[in-house]
């Protein structure tokens, strides 16, 4: 099995990124990447030898200061500057594989040759990396516009030796990682600083990660959504192929067939009826957890192609012998795409939310609040108003953040996405999908038990073996956060194959 990958010309797909960090691949440079990082240096070497004009960022000051001219012997001093000066991340800190994604979408960036940072600068990031130091940053303090500034600053800072980075779990000061490696603090030249703090790699390794994790749980939204199914006693005849035919989305057709498939073989599902129809929330699944799904494939074509995307600036092409002064850097593709990620992903947990409140309230058959002895016990009542409290909270994150501006930069840079913010509003309605799947799970195995003798499919009855092995039916009122915690603990675990979460 190869355990690296080579950083390339080839489009870097979502796919291959899960690839690299569940089998925790090293990174290297291809051949063609070092030529291009190379070739670019050389040209801007040259370029600054032999001519005195003014070029943004790389013999100018930053932002409003772009008219200040930097002679030739501060070009080093201005760039550490430009590094330490934007550090100003406040807030908590990014988690560690947040951090990792965006070394690598960094790295990835600049093996383009269109920035003109050093070889050796890249190679050090790779060095991180490769050796899991990863940066201390933090969540907030980026406006996700002239590139995400003050994340990015605190993750180029360990190479001039400045700030924080984890290893080994720990956190500890760059330089005395830096003397334990062996490593020299790099001497940033003209243009580097600016190669590193401009670009969008805070808001892309945030979606990244969200992505890969959303379509994760839109494949266990659609699971625990049949067993719902089942333990409700619900109707097939809203999955069958026809219905969608005639409205073909393509997130409606597929989640109706792969429900379609987890039902197969069930008695559940074949028995006779007494009811007409089901509630919205388990009939129309295809068409709420569908739209979701096309949401999901529009924000991965937007981050696709940020990921192999160079969006420092100036741009630099050695090609056509031109240094261009553009807007790359600007997040508004990034921040309306995880603002739609937002509101389709909190819809999953709005919809799952309501399946919980059906099955525990007494309908069907079902014991009121799926436990015996009601009154004495509450059993499954609180859980319900959990999964609704992370609902509404879900409702207040998900309102957009891209709507939003504010002038910065004594007014040069008047207008802004704001992505940064939706990117962490994100992260928490991601995660929060989870901890009300996980609810809705917990319900769900335990209303299907009531079902008994008859069967639900030999894939569900098998997954939900599985699942009591860890979390058993409850017979009495007992400590609920505990089950909840093991039934996160449970979804996190449970891998799901590439082509089921990318296809």
């Amino acid at each position: 099995m190869n355990t690296t990958h080579f950083i390339s010309s080839e489009i870097l797909e979502l796919s291959t990124i899960s690839d690299i960090i569940f089998l925790n691949k090293k990174i290297e440079l291809s051949k063609e990447a070092i030529d291009r990082i190379e070739n670019c240096r050389n040209y801007l070497d040259e370029k600054i030898k032999n001519q005195d004009q003014p070029i943004y960022g790389i013999n100018t000051g930053f932002g409003s200061l772009c008219d200040v001219k930097i002679s030739k012997d501060k070009l080093t001093q201005l760039q550490e500057n430009l590094v330490m000066s934007h550090a100003c991340g406040v807030g908590e800190e990014v988690p560690g594989e947040v951090v990792k994604l965006m070394l690598l979408l960094k790295v990835q960036s600049l093996s383009y040759g269109h920035s003109g940072v050093q070889l050796k600068t890249v190679q050090r990031l790779i060095d991180f990396y490769n050796n899991d130091i990863l940066p201390v940053v933090y969540t907030q303090g980026s406006l996700g516009a002239s590139g995400d500034l003050a994340p990015l600053a605190h993750l180029a800072l360990p190479l001039i030796a400045k700030g924080e980075v984890v290893y080994k779990g720990k956190i500890c000061a760059s330089q005395d990682i830096m003397a334990q490696f062996n490593w020299q603090p790099i001497q940033l030249k003209s243009k580097e600083g600016l190669a590193l703090l401009n670009g969008t790699q805070f808001m892309s390794a945030y979606g990244i990660h969200l992505l890969i994790k959303s379509y994760k749980l839109s494949y266990f939204a659609d699971l625990v959504g049949s067993i719902s199914l089942e333990a409700f006693d619900g109707r097939s005849e809203p999955f069958n192929e026809l219905v969608h035919l005639v409205r073909p989305h393509n997130g409606q057709i597929k989640t109706a067939k792969r429900v379609r498939a987890f039902l197969e073989g069930s008695d559940l599902i074949q028995q006779k009826k007494e009811h007409v129809q089901d509630p919205y929330s388990f009939r129309c699944i295809p068409q709420v957890h569908g739209a979701t799904k096309d949401t999901l494939d529009f924000v991965h074509k937007v981050f696709k192609t940020e990921i192999n995307a160079v969006t420092d600036n100036p741009n630099i092409f050695v090609g056509e012998d031109e240094i261009i002064s553009g807007g790359n850097f600007h997040g508004q593709p990034l921040a309306l795409a995880l603002d739609y990620l937002k509101i389709a992903m909190a819809e999953l947990g709005n919809i799952s939310e309501r399946r919980i409140y059906q099955l525990v309230s007494g309908l069907r058959g079902l014991p009121t609040f799926l436990v015996d002895n009601p009154g004495l016990n509450s059993g499954f009542m609180i859980p319900q108003y959990t999964a609704a409290s992370i609902v509404s909270a879900n409702k207040q994150l998900a309102s957009p953040a891209s709507v939003d501006s504010i002038v910065s930069s004594n007014g040069q840079e008047d207008h802004v996405s704001m992505g940064a913010n939706a990117a962490t509003q994100c992260f928490k309605i991601v995660y929060n999908i989870e901890r009300i799947l996980s609810i809705e799970l917990l319900n769900a195995s335990q209303a299907i038990h009531f079902r008994s003798p008859l069967k639900s499919s030999a894939f569900i009855e098998s997954f939900l073996e599985s699942y009591r092995a860890e979390v058993q039916f409850v017979k009495e009122d007992l400590v609920f956060y505990k089950l909840i915690e093991k039934t996160i603990h449970f979804i996190d675990e449970f891998y799901i194959e590439n082509e089921l979460l990318f296809d």
